[in-house]
């Protein structure tokens, strides 16, 4: 039994390790922040405002579902560190006067782990897993410039004999002018509650609140981002011996308010820059200062933090790669398939 609990005490702490870095031991599901998209991987791994027909992007923001991705199909696949896998697929559906549907499976495969007895006693096997469906539904709202969202995701998650379902919610609303190339959001994610608990305890789900701007360029191929994430809380620094502010004996070195204020500032922010080359290709670059701060290596600090990738279509599938620096003991690779099932019964009419 003691064996057991000690695994599944390290599965919540790899749990904690999410794209968005979140502080351990402070909410339950904190798979529901991974990122999926190869697109969105490449931009800094937060992206909640930018408006096209990639339903990769709802994930993120129910509200940038559009009337664009009808019957459009997108497959994720992640391979993640220590052996975890995980993926997102979804699917769109538009109803003309009703608004905009998507449906969506959230997974992570945690892999198949050794049981064993208090002595160590070999007792066979077991797997671990998490899920959330997404139900997705977005319409216009005043004008054709904003719209709303919303995304109700039920949630299971499994670690050995020891299981929780729970209900989460993401609201996001977003305004968008066509003709400026201007976006901006707002979104609330991870509303909600456990329905039942692992042992009787109900723990917090990871709540955040996110805002974006997007911005392109009317006479060059460039499409800037800026996410403000966790704007629920100011403060997300932490301090432990060996940081860059800590002296060889361990005091600590005076930091000025101006140098404090700048980076609490900037933990809460995520950088990315598409470049278009045409409708059928794109490559992105990202930087993810918090990430950087909390994962890097003071003596090597490397690439950590900064993510690239790149998209490409070929006949009616658009296929996308990401890759994000998290560590100097390696990073994440993404992969997208997207197709719009339209394409296909085009063909065939013809």
């Amino acid at each position: 039994m003691m064996m057991r609990r000690a695994l599944i005490v390290g599965l919540i702490l790899l749990m904690s390790i999410t794209a968005r870095a979140q502080k351990g031991g402070e909410s339950t599901y904190s798979f529901l922040g991974l990122t999926n998209a190869a697109r969105v991987a490449a931009l800094g791994g937060e992206v909640v405002s930018i408006m096209d027909d990639d339903i990769n992007l709802v994930f993120h923001n129910p509200s940038l579902l559009t009337g664009g991705m009808h019957n459009h199909l997108n497959l994720n696949y992640v391979n993640y560190f220590a052996g975890v896998n995980y993926g997102y697929a979804a699917y769109g559906y538009s109803v003309k006067g009703i608004g905009n549907f998507a449906a969506g499976m959230h997974y992570v495969d945690y892999g198949t782990f050794d049981r064993t007895d208090e002595l160590g006693q070999p007792m066979g096997t077991f797997r671990s897993s998490e899920y959330a469906l997404n139900l997705v539904y977005s319409r216009s709202i005043i004008d054709t410039f904003l719209t709303a969202g919303v995304n109700l995701k039920p949630i299971f998650s499994s670690f050995e004999q020891y299981s929780s379902l729970g209900i989460a919610l993401d609201a996001g609303i977003t305004y968008h002018h066509p003709r400026t190339l201007t976006t901006v959001a707002l979104v609330a994610k991870n509303l909600g509650t456990q329905i039942t608990s692992y042992s009787g305890t109900r723990e917090k789900l990871p709540f955040e609140l996110q805002a974006g701007i997007t911005q392109g360029l009317a006479h060059a191929p460039f499409r800037f981002s800026i996410t403000y994430q966790n704007l629920e809380r100011w403060d997300l620094t932490y301090k432990k011996p060996g940081d860059s502010d800590y002296n060889s004996l361990g005091g600590e070195i005076e930091r000025s308010g101006f140098d404090m204020f700048g980076d609490k500032l900037m933990r809460h922010m995520v950088f990315g820059v598409e470049f278009l080359f045409g409708k059928n290709f794109h490559l992105d670059m990202g930087y993810n200062y918090k990430r950087r701060q909390e994962m890097k290596v003071n003596a090597r600090p490397g690439t950590v933090g900064f993510s690239w990738g790149f998209g490409f279509k070929i006949s009616k599938f658009h296929f996308a790669f990401g890759r994000a620096a998290y560590h100097l003991a390696g990073g994440t690779s993404h992969f997208s398939l997207t197709t719009n099932l339209s394409e296909f019964y085009r063909k065939q009419q013809k």
